[in-house]
């Protein structure tokens, strides 16, 4: 299979890739196709790498060269076609200069079920309505990269294989396990009987230190939940937690951070505190730095 150029914006086999920004267009015609898309050439790799089939792919004149390995594996695979365009059909066709010159359109995967997500995890993030694509990205950035074991949606939760989330998450969405609940009032429910420890983040007067409370039971699992941006956890999701917990703050007029970098914060303490090594004992305390660096993750067990 070759390549195809493709000079017309209104060709209809570009259409997996019409108005990228147009958030009610695109959740439809995702929805109803059952697709997802990867921007810039390393995503679409770790796309491929999770297994995920593609649909197509699209790349600009510009960097056809820059990729022709990319080019050649898609092509290889001979499941899915190839479009060359140039930078003004681009533009015209997502609505915005496709700066990393590639695109890939993939078929989505069934989301596994919340109990399988959940089999042998000591550490999980739960998000409760978060609704921005750009958070969610940011969180499963840090959730990745510092080792938890899976996530939790909320039913209105932002998509996590939504375009910007993708971008965010540098691909991480393909690769830390997630599932969506579909019962908000007793979905934590689960997370209790498989004995993991609630964990609520907010930054109200009753909670405590959230390394306080992680250690005073380091080993055992926990999830922790995070709220949406604006008002945070809901007073069900808070009055169902076995604590409510804080990243401490020095003052100045800060009372928080914003949910994306409290976060990765409290991603840190969730996984150190969670873990167990080798010989099952608890992860070392917050006052011993791990061999490999400040910011360093004990292995999971």
């Amino acid at each position: 299979m070759d390549a195809i150029e493709v000079t017309d914006p209104r060709d209809p086999r570009l259409a997996d890739y019409v108005g990228l920004r147009d958030v009610t267009l695109r959740k439809s015609l995702e929805s109803e196709h059952g697709l997802f898309m990867a921007e810039g050439d390393k995503v679409i790799r770790r796309a491929l790498r999770a297994g995920f089939v593609p649909r197509s792919l699209l790349l600009t004149e510009r960097r056809r060269e820059a990729l022709g390995d990319l080019l050649d594996d898609v092509l290889d695979r001979g499941d899915a076609p190839v479009y060359i365009v140039s930078e003004e059909v681009a533009r015209g066709l997502v609505g915005f200069h496709l700066h990393r010159g590639a695109l890939g359109s993939f078929h989505r995967s069934p989301l596994p079920a919340v109990g399988d997500v959940l089999e042998g995890a000591r550490s999980v993030v739960v998000l409760e309505d978060i609704v921005d694509h750009t958070n969610v990205g940011a969180i499963f950035r840090s959730a990745a990269g510092l080792g938890v074991d899976a996530v939790l949606l909320s039913p209105r939760c932002a998509d996590p294989l939504y375009r910007r989330s993708v971008k965010v998450s540098m691909g991480s969405v393909f690769t830390l396990p997630y599932a969506r609940m579909d019962d908000w009032r007793e979905g934590l429910g689960e997370l209790r009987e498989r004995g993991l420890r609630i964990l609520a983040l907010t930054p109200g007067e009753d909670s405590v230190p959230i390394g306080d409370a992680l250690a005073a039971e380091a080993g055992r699992p926990a999830a922790l939940l995070l709220g949406t941006e604006g008002d945070g956890l809901s007073s069900r999701w808070l009055g169902q937690a076995d604590a409510r917990v804080r990243i401490p703050m020095a003052g100045r007029d800060v009372d928080s951070f914003n949910v994306t970098a409290a976060a990765a914060i409290a991603c840190y303490e969730l996984v150190r505190c969670s873990a167990r090594d080798d010989a099952g004992a608890a992860a070392p305390s917050s006052s011993s730095e791990p061999s490999g660096g400040p910011l360093s993750v004990p292995p999971r067990a």
